[in-house]
């Protein structure tokens, strides 16, 4: 079984390119930065891999679209494998995921926050909650309604 699931930030926003002939099809290539769990060395630096993600059809349209450096994503996919000889006539081995599903990994206030892969502002925490005596139920504060998991 080859299947890949990814949760990391876009370096930089996708290059999207179109095929060639009667039925183009779009293809978007992006790298994502993928925290490894564990840190590497002593000073305790969070260290990352760089992983190449390659969409076609829909999903690099959508991509295109909505996609932007810093924004954090989960994609599942499978990896493939490749190589060409480049013009130096050296052969260059690939290694890439093909994303299957893509899907935005935080809120856009998040990613606003995150833009660029640098947090520019500590995102505004939401009110407090104000619990209504008597009935088990919370009161939810105007403004927050985007960020409520379900709408």
């Amino acid at each position: 079984m080859n299947k890949v699931i990814l949760m990391g930030r876009l370096t930089r926003d996708p290059e999207v390119r179109y095929s060639q002939g009667d039925s183009s099809m779009a293809i978007a290539r992006y790298t994502l930065a993928v925290d490894r769990r564990f840190r590497r060395n002593n000073d305790g630096e969070q260290t990352a891999d760089f992983i190449g993600c390659v969409v076609f059809g829909k999903g690099a349209e959508f991509a295109e679209r909505y996609f932007r450096q810093g924004l954090k994503v989960v994609v599942t996919g499978r990896i493939q494998t490749g190589s060409y000889t480049n013009k130096d006539g050296q052969k260059v081995y690939t290694t890439d995921v093909v994303v299957e599903d893509q899907e935005f990994a935080e809120s856009k206030a998040m990613s606003d926050a995150n833009a660029g892969g640098f947090r520019q502002s500590a995102p505004t925490p939401a009110p407090a909650p104000v619990s209504d005596a008597g009935d088990g139920f919370m009161n939810i504060p105007d403004g927050i309604d985007e960020e409520l998991p379900f709408n």
